[in-house]
């Protein structure tokens, strides 16, 4: 979803405030790769999901069924945020894409995005729409 023009006036704005007041620490959050995050969160997942399994069965050996449905919950928890980031982590999402020199996707970039079938269901339909919107919205 690409911003306004004030919207991105205003982030610059505070990007180079954020240079001026911490050099360091701008050029440390500038260098790091989405994909690192998720993948980290992939082994996070991953561990709070062997958690949960020795939880489970834990409950289970100890003849305590709260405890193993607390297990399973858990597991249940870090499977959705396994997955999550399994989908971030593709090569399709748009929280992932190669961006500009300017830390921004270019006009390019942003007007070769997959648009949402019009055939597809009702989710695909009021995507469509959102998108329609915030590009009218974009161009005032």
């Amino acid at each position: 979803m690409p911003l306004s023009e004030h919207e991105q006036r205003l982030l610059d704005q505070i990007e180079r405030a954020l240079y001026q007041e911490d050099p360091k620490f701008a050029s440390s959050v500038r260098s790091t790769d989405l994909r690192t995050h998720m993948k980290r969160r992939l082994r996070r997942a991953g561990f709070v999901f062997v958690v949960g399994i020795v939880v489970m069965l834990g409950g289970l050996v100890s003849n305590m069924p709260a405890v193993g449905i607390g297990g399973f919950v858990v597991m249940v928890g870090a499977l959705a945020l396994a997955l999550s980031s399994w989908k971030r982590l593709g090569t399709g999402s748009p929280g992932l894409r190669v961006v500009g020199s300017e830390g921004r996707p270019s006009k390019e970039q942003r007007s070769s995005r997959p648009k949402a079938a019009s055939s597809g269901g009702l989710l695909n339909r009021l995507e469509e729409r959102w998108k329609k919107r915030w590009d009218e919205r974009g161009r005032d």
